[in-house]
């Protein structure tokens, strides 16, 4: 009786079939293949008969009989470290549309107690990721000296274990609460286990299954589950209660600050030839020297400031201006007034003494932003007469408001002058020939 020498290897019928590939299957397990992708290699590189489900099997005993990888537990004093790390939230109804949105789960867990604060939020941006640290340090009722967090944007703008570049905003909101930011090393998770495993336990056993019709319904909920059971459960880990261990840590933690952060929006603005960046459609002078370089710009509803994108220097501060309008530092202003500017005052002050002082006043305080106001002084000389402007510009300095804007509004609402019938010239007749002439007529047909 003949044998086939194409036969694979040979094995005892108790045996699984996967038994002579198993160097092949231990090596692929230490790459970190899963199941489905050894059959799949064995099935095209050696002609593997059995079924997924044999080899997905003998995975599972292989993996029984390794030995546990030993994880060492880092160990920190009461309010030295807090971890922070988002999860994916339950489902929660969204006005908008009727339908059911995932949520984003946020959590803070205090290294010493394990103590967690749990935030449920709709989206995620680089002030909602800092006003969540804020809600959380009010709950726990103060702050920790450190806060180690993953690489995700709202965070940290490039990775590097050396040294981080953090996001602006995000390390201006730390420094208010007196906290440092320890950013992981890329790709070890390991190192903030303990908010990892908080937000594991959380998807797994309060919100696995539910869903809310409100967000707030959902926060409720959370904060319900995590007094009654989170903060009185025994952790596995230190064997102790997390509410007795909390109320152990919090007189360590670091006190909250009188005044809430003033948020702001960031950027980066590059130095037109005017000497001025552009934020919102207004203009705000940088110092001279910065034509065409680059700086860091922030600003919120009251101020813009001016930084030194390598130091982090305060260039300028303005107050926000509205759209369209220059603010610019008089230490910006140049000293050498340019030829063209030096005719239009020449011409203001040959229209009239106060059209040349409106405009005096134009270009002392607004500079080369003020030419197009100047320019429009002259227009309006040119529409209504010299005369008349000048009647308008003088008032305008009785009253203390010499703008272009002020002489605009003052000439287009100003009531018509009276018609009145003037000689202008001799060859014109008198009104009353031209009676007797009338008189004379109708005298000879009566």
């Amino acid at each position: 009786m003949s044998t086939d020498s194409a036969a694979g290897p040979s094995r005892a019928p108790s045996a699984s079939a996967c038994e002579p590939y198993r160097e092949l299957i231990a090596d692929a397990l230490t790459r970190g293949r899963n199941a489905m992708a050894i059959w799949q290699d064995l099935v095209d590189d050696h002609g593997f008969s059995a079924r997924y489900a044999s080899v997905r099997r003998f995975v599972a005993t292989l993996r029984a009989s390794r030995p546990t990888e030993a994880r060492v537990v880092i160990t920190t004093a009461p309010g030295e470290e807090g971890q922070v790390d988002y999860g994916d939230g339950p489902m929660v109804q969204w006005i908008p549309t009727g339908k059911y949105r995932r949520t984003r789960l946020f959590v803070l867990t205090l290294a010493y107690s394990r103590k967690a604060v749990r935030l449920l939020t709709w989206r995620s941006s680089a002030q909602i990721w800092c006003e969540l640290h804020e809600r959380a340090f009010r709950r726990i009722g103060g702050t920790v000296k450190v806060i180690v967090l993953d690489n995700l944007k709202e965070g940290v703008l490039t990775p590097d274990i050396y040294d981080p570049a953090l996001n602006p905003l995000y390390r201006d909101v730390l420094a208010h609460y007196g906290v440092v930011a320890l950013p992981c090393r890329v790709g070890d998770p390991d190192r903030k286990g303990k908010v990892e495993a908080g937000i594991g336990h959380t998807q797994k056993t309060p919100l696995q299954g539910l869903r809310f019709e409100t967000l707030e319904a959902a926060q409720a909920y959370l904060d319900r589950w995590e007094t009654h059971w989170a903060d009185t459960r025994i952790h596995g880990t230190t064997k102790r209660q997390v509410a007795v261990m909390f109320a152990e840590e919090r007189p360590t933690l670091g006190p909250l600050p009188i005044e809430p952060f003033r948020y702001y929006r960031f950027g980066v603005r590059t130095v037109h030839l005017d000497g001025c960046v552009e934020v919102d459609a207004a203009y705000y002078s940088a110092p001279p020297g910065w034509i065409g370089r680059g700086v860091d710009v922030q600003w919120n509803d009251l101020h813009v400031r001016l930084l030194d994108p390598k130091t982090g220097r305060l260039l300028r501060e303005h107050v926000r201006a509205p759209r369209g309008w220059h603010r610019i530092d008089e230490a910006d202003r140049s000293r050498r007034t340019p030829p063209k500017t030096i005719a239009l005052l020449s011409a203001a002050h040959h229209a009239g003494a106060s059209i040349g002082a409106v405009c005096d006043h134009i270009h002392q305080h607004e500079g080369a932003a003020g030419v197009r106001r100047m320019l429009g002084v002259l227009a309006l000389a040119k529409k209504y007469g010299p005369a008349v402007v000048e009647q308008a510009a003088h008032a305008a300095l009785d009253l203390g408001v010499p703008t272009y804007r002020f002489l605009r509004r003052y000439l287009e609402r100003r009531p018509p002058a009276p018609l009145t019938l003037r000689q202008v010239d001799p060859l014109i007749r008198q009104l009353t020939l031209y009676r007797d002439l009338i008189d004379r007529r109708t005298g000879d047909r009566s």
